[in-house]
């Protein structure tokens, strides 16, 4: 029966997968260019900052109620549904966005559409992760995820050339990857109406709230999330300083968004095999981005923008890896929310922070930044600590 359960799980996690290839395909491509889009419509730096952190800060502070819901009614596939038909609708529609505040606004819906889908989603996948290991199912699901995240800036990319760097036709064609992401998602719901039943052995609750232990690894994730630029931002940089042409800045993301996809496949295994400690030398390695980013050339860019990718990567699949065996599974939708809540609100708030340290100096955002990376180690190695003695 194990053997069984472990073959539909890894099934579950593959399809999810290629769901989220496509999803990403679309909404990622559509963020490759909304810096730019953001430019042209008539923002300033301070403005598209503001747009894609309080984007964030909707996109992830969603999430505190859509994942008590999740857990509250158990209707996961409901919530799940929901969220990824307001996200795959509202990208398109940038496409008759006549002025950068009603883009705004699109922008944000699109966020709110992942945070309504996104706690429930997680909790399905660690039902299904248990068997075949954590770090494996969400490193392979943020892998095929984030390949979806290059080859829509990729995509983007051609049909710019195509359509002489019309960004309305580039966003009126992410319609087609979002209708099939929709398809997917119907076709997941009904082979797999029930993803809890995929957790080998009997649930396991425990009584009383959220662990002392995940609180801490929460205030981490708080300080790695405030110091990560947004790659809006860094594609204005690379606008105003003529770094990268506009025609190149997708591509960067793409490259970004691979280092990402085929970090999520090694990180994942790493993470089964040494546990939470390894995210000590990658967000080390991770914050490096930010130097080479606002201060280097055209090559550092490039170094840059992949090490910023491999950042996340590590948010993506490491992170919520970790999430899973620190909370009960009737509280995984819960402790998504609120963790990935937290995390967007630190996310915003950042963003802010960069985005007016970004018009005084370079240099103030490169200090910011890795200062709030690096803060967050002592708290990670606490938390390895204390998982080490309960285990």
């Amino acid at each position: 029966m194990t053997g069984r359960k472990a073959s539909a799980a890894l099934k579950f996690v593959l399809l999810v997968g290629v769901m989220s290839f496509f999803a990403d395909l679309t909404y990622e491509g559509s963020r490759s260019i909304i810096g730019q889009y953001l430019k042209v419509l008539g923002a300033g730096a301070l403005a598209i900052s503001a747009v894609t952190g309080f984007g964030e800060l909707v996109g992830y502070g969603l999430r505190l109620v859509s994942g008590r819901l999740a857990d509250r009614t158990q209707r996961y596939w409901p919530m799940t549904i929901g969220g990824y038909a307001l996200q795959m609708a509202v990208v398109p529609l940038l496409a008759l966005a006549g002025n950068w505040q009603v883009a705004a606004v699109l922008i944000v819906l699109e966020r709110a559409g992942k945070a309504t889908r996104n706690p429930p989603r997680d909790a399905m996948l660690s039902h299904a992760a248990k068997d075949i290991g954590y770090g494996r199912a969400f490193g392979l699901h943020e892998a095929l995820d984030q390949f979806g995240a290059m080859f829509g800036p990729l995509a983007v990319v051609l049909v710019l050339l195509l359509g002489r760097h019309d960004y309305t036709i580039a966003f009126a064609a992410l319609a087609i990857p979002a209708a099939v992401t929709l398809s997917l998602v119907v076709v997941a719901r009904l082979f797999y109406p029930r993803p809890q039943d995929l957790e080998a052995g009997p649930a396991e609750v425990r009584a009383g709230g959220l662990p002392r232990v995940f609180w801490i690894y929460l205030a981490a994730g708080a300080l790695v999330a405030a110091g990560f630029a947004d790659f809006p931002l860094i594609a204005y940089h690379f606008q105003r300083a003529g770094i990268v042409s506009a025609t190149l800045t997708p591509l960067f993301y793409a490259v970004a968004m691979a280092v990402s996809g085929i970090g999520s496949l090694v990180l994942g295994r790493l993470f089964d095999r040494v546990g939470i400690g390894v995210l000590v030398p990658l967000t080390i390695v991770a914050a490096s981005f930010v130097p080479l980013v606002f201060l280097g050339g055209f090559w550092a860019g490039l170094a840059g923008v992949s090490l910023w990718g491999l950042g996340m990567g590590v948010h993506e699949s490491i992170i919520p890896a970790a999430v899973a065996p620190m909370v009960s599974p009737d509280r995984r939708a819960s402790a998504y929310g609120l963790f990935t809540g937290v995390y967007g609100t630190a996310w915003f708030l950042g963003s802010l922070l960069i985005g007016a340290l970004f018009d005084v100096s370079p240099w103030a955002v490169v200090a910011f930044c890795v200062a709030a990376e690096l803060a967050a180690i002592p708290l990670i190695l606490t938390v390895r600590r204390r998982t080490l003695l309960a285990a």
